[in-house]
């Protein structure tokens, strides 16, 4: 019998263990990802990034239980976007910052869109408030820049705002983030 090709996934949990919402212990997540029939599942930070393995065949299925095991625990249907290894090489390679991911000055964000855009504004789009930028977007990504608030020591978060600005539920992760569990994706599990 052949073996069934295996891919790695990246599932990332919108409004996770930050204060108002959810709080799931990670080994409890994980569980939750393996009693669904995930393989090889790993999670990184306590911000709900869960990487795993499944045959893309079973995918759409395996999401439907990994969502409902994931809302058992948080209490309500989670937000959960889902991502191949291959998908986040795709955003690295098109290096969509630029020379901004050396300015040390602002924070740079990965938005994953839950579905297409519902809008298609005009790029850039700034929230000067929120000190924010919305610069790209590819496909169901898009790309924000974040610059420190007048006022404080803060940054602004690109959530919302980018859920507001294409009209699609989002889950953000700042650049940082997104480039370490990508070598994460790419360590054999």
């Amino acid at each position: 019998m052949p073996a069934v090709s295996k891919t790695r996934y990246v599932a990332f949990l919108r409004a996770l263990n930050v204060p108002g919402h959810a709080i799931i212990r990670m080994p409890q997540l994980c569980q939750a990802f393996e009693l669904a029939g995930c393989r090889k599942v790993a999670s990184f930070s306590s911000a709900g990034n869960v990487l795993f393995e499944t045959a893309p065949a079973s995918a759409a299925a395996l999401f439907k239980k990994i969502r409902t095991r994931v809302g058992v625990l948080s209490g309500g249907e989670p937000g959960i976007v889902f991502r191949t290894a291959g998908d986040l090489e795709v955003v690295a390679r098109a290096a969509p910052f630029g020379d901004l991911v050396n300015d040390r000055s602002i924070k740079l964000y990965v938005v994953f869109l839950a579905g297409p855009p519902t809008r298609k504004p005009r790029l850039p789009v700034v929230d000067e408030k929120e000190c924010l930028e919305l610069v790209g977007v590819e496909g169901l990504h898009a790309f924000v820049v974040s610059r420190r608030r007048p006022r404080g020591i803060f940054y602004g978060f690109p959530n919302s705002f980018v859920e507001r600005e294409l009209g699609v539920a989002a889950t953000s992760r700042n650049w940082s983030t997104f480039s370490k569990i990508l070598a994460r994706t790419r360590q054999d599990p």
